[in-house]
């Protein structure tokens, strides 16, 4: 089964346009996501534009900040200070990578924890280790999602292996998987015989940025599949899976594109809408 994360976010996310037209019927403030978008990368730009159009599509109030490369990191964080401070703004998004120069972990770090609705900031990555309320973020979150729509909720027995160990996937997936009662390894660039490894894996998690990486060698007959990788070759899009030699293995397969990205986005609106129900005291 190719199971694709666009028709899965489509799904939720007129879920959650029902709410937000609830929101707006009984005359409460709409949730507000602000993108803060430093320099002119043509894929941030992308990004950036796929989210204020995800955000427009559902209603919730969007806010791009575009500033110029040429701003200090010291002024950029006075910019996130300043949404950090604006109560009419729920969550925060810096988008990545900054230009050179910059300090990346700085200005996560300067974001509030309760508008960190990419679930970068320590408090809430620490928030996940320990099992405790959070934002979560939303590539590892989307991932979740598509096994659960997949009928893995549950994964109690299931060997699962994450290749890969970012901050952003490879880490917080791990953790959600374990929570999910799944026996997690984790396989890296330092991992001896990964394709022997990873090839015990009942649900195996390509995350390691490498453009068809995973081959047959590496999936279990009936294997779930979930390739997290955005790779661009030649203008097009690839995954870290080598898609047709590995989809005749597995039980189950996500595509790229069409896959974990779009849940990606819909995770981040999602986050969004949690973090106007704290700040506005909405209980579900």
């Amino acid at each position: 089964m190719i199971l694709y994360g666009n028709e899965l976010a489509a799904k939720l996310q007129e879920r959650m346009k029902e709410e937000i037209d609830q929101i707006r019927e009984e005359g409460k403030r709409l949730p507000t996501l602000t993108v803060i978008l430093v320099g002119d990368n043509p894929a941030s730009q992308s990004y950036v534009k796929s989210k204020a159009n995800a955000c427009h599509k559902i209603g919730i109030e969007n806010r791009t900040l575009r500033l110029p490369a040429s701003i200090s990191q010291q002024e950029l964080e006075a910019v996130i200070q300043k949404e950090n401070e604006d109560p009419n703004v729920d969550g925060i998004l810096v988008q990545l990578p900054l230009p050179e120069g910059f300090d990346e972990t700085a200005a996560l770090d300067a974001i509030s924890p309760d508008k960190d609705v990419d679930g970068l900031h320590p408090v809430n990555a620490g928030a996940l280790a320990l099992g405790r309320d959070g934002f979560v973020p939303c590539t590892p979150r989307g991932v979740m999602e598509i096994l659960k729509e997949a009928g893995y909720d549950d994964l109690s027995g299931k060997k699962a292996v994450v290749m890969g160990r970012s901050n952003l996937v490879g880490k917080p997936v791990a953790q959600l998987l374990q929570k999910k009662n799944a026996t997690v390894t984790v396989v890296h660039s330092r991992t001896a015989n990964a394709p022997e490894v990873c090839s015990q894996a009942d649900i195996l998690i390509a995350a390691i940025g490498r453009p068809e990486f995973v081959t047959a060698e590496y999936v279990k007959d009936g294997a779930v599949v979930i390739d997290v990788g955005i790779n661009r070759v030649d203008g097009k899009l690839k995954g870290d899976v080598k898609f047709d030699e590995v989809e005749p293995k597995a039980s189950v397969i996500t595509p790229v594109p069409k896959g974990v990205g779009p849940m990606t986005v819909c995770m981040l609106l999602d986050n969004t809408i949690e973090a106007w129900k704290k700040h506005e005291g909405v209980n579900d």
